[in-house]
């Protein structure tokens, strides 16, 4: 049982960090602004992290033997945390819409470390807690070029 609950979480990681870097990509190449440059280069920066992932988290899903990568579109849509939505026109809402994607893949990560953990599968609790790491950080890069408060808000600064 719990090799099952290992491939329904790396299933459900490959298709959301699938789905996340898509929407970056897609925002990169949109993203339009008096900051573009820099918006521009950030998201080239969250959409590569993500595109090279996808093919670590396929790998990962082969060699523990638990299944198969999603095959179609319509499996990773079906499993993604992320929606395939319209994104907002604006930059601002652009960069948003990118961040809340990388907040829910920071969960799915953490539903992959306890998978791994529960399966006795340290390489995947360890490959979740990498990326966890680096996914937290362009959050906390995307949070301050927004200048909102999120999960890397302000918390220890002098006010």
């Amino acid at each position: 049982m719990q090799l099952d609950n290992l491939y329904a979480a790396l299933e459900k990681t490959f298709a959301t960090n699938f789905v996340a870097y898509y929407k970056a990509h897609a925002a990169h190449i949109n993203i339009r602004s008096r900051s573009f440059y820099a918006d521009h280069k950030l998201l080239k920066k969250i959409y590569e992290h993500l595109q090279k992932h996808i093919d670590d988290l396929g790998e990962e899903i082969q060699s523990c033997g638990v299944g198969r990568v999603p095959e179609t579109l319509d499996m990773i849509l079906a499993t993604s945390s992320v929606k395939d939505n319209m994104p907002p026109l604006d930059s601002e809402g652009l960069l948003h819409d990118v961040l809340d994607d990388l907040y829910k893949l920071i969960d799915v990560y953490h539903e992959m470390d306890q998978a791994g953990k529960d399966a006795n599968y340290p390489d995947v609790s360890n490959m979740a807690a990498d990326h966890i790491g680096k996914v937290a950080k362009f959050c906390w890069q995307l949070e301050a070029t927004l200048d909102v408060k999120g999960r890397h808000g302000d918390a220890g600064r002098n006010t």
